[in-house]
């Protein structure tokens, strides 16, 4: 049988085999939105098992099993390697046509050269194979990410973060391959609701930024504080993960006075809560705008559905869902809102349920301003969107209400280190849609034209969109690290 995961996968002309393999192949990875763990990175982490490294954290992966009747103890708990990789492989059978069957057999070809299917019979062979190879040098933390051809990392942080890792990775300067920026997370600022978990929090943002907290100003002037110490450490953006945005009307009276009820552990009402939250989201986006910093809105998630797995696991274990919730209303009050400003940062939005696909990119082109190429950005597929149709939506609801060539492109929003393929599998979408134009004559059959669309897609915009201090590739010679075949 021949290679499932060939050279020409997902390539269905000759078009696009040409676009993928001279111009999107050589190019690097910029993954500037993910959540992989800063102190793995800096410790430069390594495994023994490839359990540890692929099965762990991975909630797509944990709801296809539970989807096949596997039980938690083989998912998140505490089974061993093999028999939780096992059970991985059990399920694979029936994962076809499940973006899930792509991603695993490109990671296993790409990081531990397997060329097979994962299946019941092949498994423990896979399994030590693997293994096998996670014993060189090159299958570190830093290793992984380097055989990826990442030239860039953007973590997901805290605003109490110290940084300290990012700190500690840098000492290692060029010599580290790559580039590992922090960005602003700041989410558990504007969650009053719980003001218990709030309170305490915010005794955290205190502390971190050396204020004493006890009334609005003073926690402004805290969040102040954190935002240039993160701007000093090269974070260059901000990132939002919401249901929903919020942008209510409210006076600064009325949110000092919601702050103070707040910090004194009284519950705000569900009005004062949404008052609070669209402030937050305001003053938050100004900050962002005054140091030039990058806005992002991941949008759509209905997080922790399932109570009872919520109270024995935790977030992020695979319980969450699309939402419904209003998109266009709060989200055109918002931009609205900083443009009259003068405060409207570059701003990336995604949206998680499809149907609001037309609704971020009509948006967004109410608000682009000609003071930046591609300012107002239509976010990739992301989480349940990341796979073949979601991304192919994308990219044509995209091209007709926007700019596709400005578009800054794929990013893997991923807590796995060999979670890189997802970029090589954008790229082979992306070259197959315009190679299949070319050959249509849909767009012109000029290869140079349309390879430097790829190009740039591919690396060159998110290199210079977001600010990070990145060379633009021309193509030629390739990038060390990525070269075609």
């Amino acid at each position: 049988m021949s290679d499932f995961i060939h050279d020409d996968f997902l390539l269905d002309n000759e078009s696009a085999k040409e676009l993928y393999h001279k111009y999107a192949e050589p190019m690097p990875i910029v993954d500037y939105h993910c959540h992989l763990p800063p102190a793995s990175v800096a410790n430069d982490e390594r495994y023994d098992d490839i359990s540890q490294v692929w099965l762990t954290g991975d909630h797509y992966k944990w709801r296809a099993m539970r989807s096949n009747g596997i039980p938690e103890r083989l998912c998140t708990g505490n089974a061993g390697g093999w028999e939780k990789f096992q059970a991985f492989a059990n399920t694979m059978p029936y994962l076809l046509r499940n973006p899930i069957f792509h991603w695993s057999h490109m990671e296993l070809k790409r990081f531990f050269g397997v060329s097979e299917l994962l299946t019941p019979k092949s498994a423990k062979r896979i399994y030590n194979q693997c293994n096998e190879a996670m014993k060189s040098p090159e299958f570190s933390v830093q290793g992984i990410i380097r055989k990826a051809g990442v030239v860039l990392v953007g973590t997901t942080d805290d605003p109490t973060d110290d940084l300290a890792f990012h700190k500690q990775f840098a000492k290692g300067g060029k010599k580290n391959g790559f580039q590992m920026i922090p960005s602003w997370r700041p989410d558990r600022g504007m969650f009053i609701e719980n003001t218990a978990a709030w309170n305490e929090w915010v005794d955290k943002l205190g502390a971190s930024a050396n204020v004493d907290i006890v009334d609005f100003a003073d926690y402004m002037a805290a969040f102040e504080k954190r935002h240039a110490f993160f701007d000093r450490m090269g974070c260059r953006l901000c990132d939002h993960g919401l249901e929903t945005v919020y942008a209510e009307d409210y006076t600064d009276a009325e949110i000092c006075g919601i702050f103070a009820k707040a910090r004194a552990g009284q519950t705000p009402s569900a009005d004062e809560v949404l008052k609070f939250k669209s402030a937050m989201l305001y003053e938050w986006g100004v900050m962002d705008y005054q140091r030039g910093w990058v806005k992002q809105f991941h949008l759509g998630a209905m997080r922790n559905n399932n109570t009872r797995m919520f109270e024995a696991l935790g977030p992020d274990t695979g319980f969450d869902s699309v939402a419904d919730l209003e998109t266009a209303r709060p989200v055109a009050r918002l931009l609205d809102r900083l443009d009259q400003a003068g405060c409207l940062a570059k701003t990336v939005l995604y949206n998680l349920n499809p149907a609001h696909n037309y609704v971020i990119a009509t948006m967004l082109g109410n608000f682009q301003d000609g003071s930046a190429p591609g300012k107002m950005q239509m976010g990739s597929g992301w989480w349940f969107l990341d796979q073949a149709e979601g991304m192919k939506w994308q990219i044509e609801c995209l091209s007709q209400l926007g700019l596709l060539r400005r578009f800054v492109g794929m990013l893997t929003d991923s807590r796995s280190f060999l979670s890189y393929p997802r970029h090589e599998y954008f790229r082979r979408l992306l070259c197959n849609i315009l190679g299949n134009d070319m050959e249509k004559g849909i767009i012109p059959n000029d290869m140079e034209w349309v390879g430097a669309m790829v190009r740039d897609i591919s690396y060159n915009n998110a290199a210079t969109y977001f600010g990070f201090k990145l060379p633009v590739l021309d193509g030629s010679p390739a990038p060390k690290g990525r070269k075609s075949k």
